[in-house]
């Protein structure tokens, strides 16, 4: 007699976004449920998931790369999940329900799906500003901006944060730690106007000042103008001034990334 169970096929969830949001969902429903699907994975980075919270100790020299990643490519395969990285998805078809997207060698990756979760985040928001698309021109998100920050730092002596928020006071510090002179543009008369009033924001104001870090409050960017090699070179103001810049960061942001969902 055949004892053999004819047991359901696992339905197909894939995962648009390799962030810590989806993966944690996808820890909490393994735990759940390890054997209820078949998952695939497209990740936009190269990396792994990783903590995005502690890009700043990498940026400031206390952490490597390495130590902030949270789910090594070894946790995906125990898991038997397929993981496509550095791979942009471009299209859902809601009606085949097959996801489709390009890898880093131009390559088109597609992928079934009887279940769809999209965590693709947030996108730093940069000024529309002339000069936005220069060379030396950087936003703060994930490990690209953080590896590019490094090295102009090895190269370059004078940084300029525009947003005196909290993550601008991370990246200005990071590059302070590297070497670099740092000076904050903040549109606001005092910093981190939405977690502090103008007297705290004024006692941090102060004490990073002691530490070096210089400033520049009430101040509108007007444009990044570009030196003869082409890289940023200057921040111009709505007044018309100017300022030396070797790097300039924004962390003025991000937008929710909601193209694909729409």
């Amino acid at each position: 007699m055949d004892m053999r169970v004819n047991r359901p096929q696992r339905q197909r969830l894939v995962l648009i976004g390799n962030g810590m949001a989806g993966i944690r969902t996808l820890e909490e429903l393994l735990k759940i449920a390890p054997d209820l699907y078949d998952i695939t994975v497209f990740g936009a980075e190269p990396h792994p998931n990783y903590n995005r919270i502690l890009l700043s100790p990498v940026l400031a020299g206390e952490q490597t790369i390495d130590e902030i990643v949270l789910n090594p490519l070894s946790w995906y395969a125990e898991h038997g999940i397929t993981l496509h990285l550095a791979t942009h998805v471009s299209h859902v078809d809601r009606a085949r329900r097959v996801v489709t997207g390009t890898n880093a060698a131009g390559e088109t990756v597609s992928a079934e799906y009887d279940r769809l979760l999209l965590c693709t985040g947030s996108n730093p928001f940069m000024l529309p500003i002339p000069g936005k698309d220069l060379a030396g021109v950087v936003a703060y998100r994930d490990i690209a901006d953080t590896n590019a920050m490094i090295a102009a730092s090895k190269k370059y002596t004078r940084a300029v944060v525009i947003g005196g928020g909290l993550l601008g006071l991370e990246a200005a510090n990071g590059l302070m730690k590297r070497g670099m002179t740092v000076t904050v543009i903040h549109v606001m008369p005092w910093l981190m106007e939405r977690q502090l009033d103008r007297v705290a924001g004024g006692l941090l104001q102060a004490s990073l000042s002691s530490r070096g870090m210089q400033f520049v409050m009430e101040a509108q960017t007007q444009a990044l103008l570009a030196g003869p090699d082409g890289r940023v070179a200057q921040v111009q103001f709505k007044d018309g001034a100017t300022l030396h810049a070797q790097l300039v960061v924004m962390a003025v942001g991000i937008r929710p990334n909601t193209s694909l969902a729409q």
